[in-house]
This record gives structure tokens, C-alpha cells and sequence, in this order.
């Protein structure tokens, strides 16, 4: 009868593992990237709902009286 070799059990075993991690951290990544693109078209979609007249403005207010020296 043949002896049973442990070692090659145990690399198989091993291998197995490994490439079951390496799935699972696939999905996990895969999962993140639709997160982070679903949140994008959300921003987006946002932005293009306002108005131009809502949308922030930067700089100075024309209605702000001006100081005089």
C-alpha cells in the first residue's frame, strides 16, 4: 500500500486557500469601485439638477457696498 504524501496535501490545501483570498479580495475590490462609481453619478447628477442661479458663486457680491478710502 502507498504512503500518503502529507506535503503535497498540505501545498494543495494551501493553494486552494490562497486562491480563494485572492477571489474574495477581487469581489471585495470589484464591490468598491460600483460604490465609488454609483456615488460619482449621484455627485453628479446633483450638480447638473441646480439651477445657474443657485449654483455657488465665488468672488466679490456686486449688491455688497464697496469701501471707499
Amino acid at each position: 500500500m502507498a504512503k500518503p504524501n502529507f506535503k503535497y496535501e498540505k501545498r494543495q490545501k494551501e493553494l486552494a486557500k490562497q486562491q480563494k483570498n485572492e477571489e474574495k479580495r477581487l469581489r471585495k475590490l470589484e464591490k468598491r469601485h460600483e460604490e465609488l462609481s454609483d456615488d460619482v453619478n449621484v455627485i453628479s447628477e446633483n450638480e447638473s439638477v441646480l439651477p445657474e442661479s443657485e449654483s455657488i458663486e465665488t468672488g466679490s457680491n456686486e449688491d455688497e457696498p464697496k469701501a471707499t478710502i
